[in-house]
């Protein structure tokens, strides 16, 4: 890892979102789904290439795109997935009160190595791996945000690989690099902590997924065995899945998750207050999408 003064800042705050995400339900069916939409100033258009794109390659450790606004001109952009209850990596931490415990690192990290893996294989970088791209649900992690370097140039600096940031395009090696600044801030609450504030089971993997120069970088496939815990026998970790035991999650954001499902039972769209266990407030565009207003899910 590089000296301090060569690292962009440690964020002062909780990391920008790089899309707007909401639950939203259903006018006609009462059906609850996350919808995603572009930030404002995004391209609409490069936008909705990139949900298509989503839902043709359909990578592991992701939510499956179901819908799309279909263009209709006037429309704003935006998709929908399966609604499960999730929190956004950020809000995870300020749950638990402080940095995870290094089985629910381990756990993310293999997901979205074997997410990236997938991805890389067929060619296609993600693009917006980010701390707050990332959701936890009860099985697993989620990675969203697909593409979005590709939309708008808001994104997450503290993430962003430094030969993305100095103009170049979105490459599988800015990917890792994405992934290891994930892991740190999972592991610290930084995305760019000192070597010594790191696991030290942990600290050689991340470390080496944010190396400045991308060459360096391990690939997205040899850092799923890496992220396996030491087994007596060795034995290298095919999926995360076999990662996720009772406990993966720390009891606070369990306990979350569980109250965001019940907040959600009760709602009474789009005037559900917002809640510190990442329901945040805000309303969805309703613009002939056949949902309604939705509740935020953010930082």
């Amino acid at each position: 890892m590089d000296p301090p003064q060569d690292r962009p800042a440690p964020h002062p705050s909780p990391p920008p979102v790089p899309c707007r995400r909401f639950i939203a339900r259903s006018a006609t069916t009462d059906r609850t789904v996350l919808l995603t939409a572009p930030l404002p100033g995004a391209d609409p258009g490069l936008f909705r290439a990139e949900a298509q794109a989503a839902q043709r390659l359909a990578p592991p450790w992701t939510f499956p795109v179901t819908e799309t606004d279909g263009a209709v001109p006037g429309s704003d952009a935006w998709f929908t997935t399966p609604y499960v209850p999730a929190l956004p990596l950020p809000v995870a931490l300020a749950v638990h009160g402080g940095p995870l415990p290094e089985e629910t690192v381990r756990v993310i990290g293999a997901a979205l190595a074997e997410t990236l893996a997938a991805l890389h294989a067929q060619g296609v970088a993600h693009a917006g791996v980010a701390p707050a791209a990332v959701l936890l649900t009860a099985d697993g992690p989620r990675l969203t945000c697909f593409g979005a370097a590709r939309t708008t140039d808001r994104v997450d600096r503290a993430a962003q690989a430094p030969e993305q940031a100095t103009g170049g395009l979105p490459r599988p090696p800015g990917d890792v690099y994405g992934l290891g600044a994930v892991l740190a801030y999972a592991a610290t609450g930084h995305t760019v902590p000192e070597r010594a504030e790191l696991p030290p089971a942990l600290a050689g993997t991340i470390t080496a997924c944010l190396t400045r120069d991308p060459a360096n970088r391990p690939s997205a496939a040899a850092l799923l065995p890496a992220l396996s815990p030491p087994t007596p026998h060795g034995t290298v970790l095919g999926s995360a899945t076999s990662l996720l035991t009772p406990g993966w999650l720390p009891p606070r954001v369990v306990a979350a998750l569980a109250h965001q499902s019940a907040t959600l039972l009760t709602a009474e769209l789009p005037d559900v207050p917002g809640t510190g266990n990442g329901i945040g407030s805000g309303n969805s565009d309703d613009n002939g999408t056949g949902y309604g207003h939705g509740n935020g899910i953010g930082n």
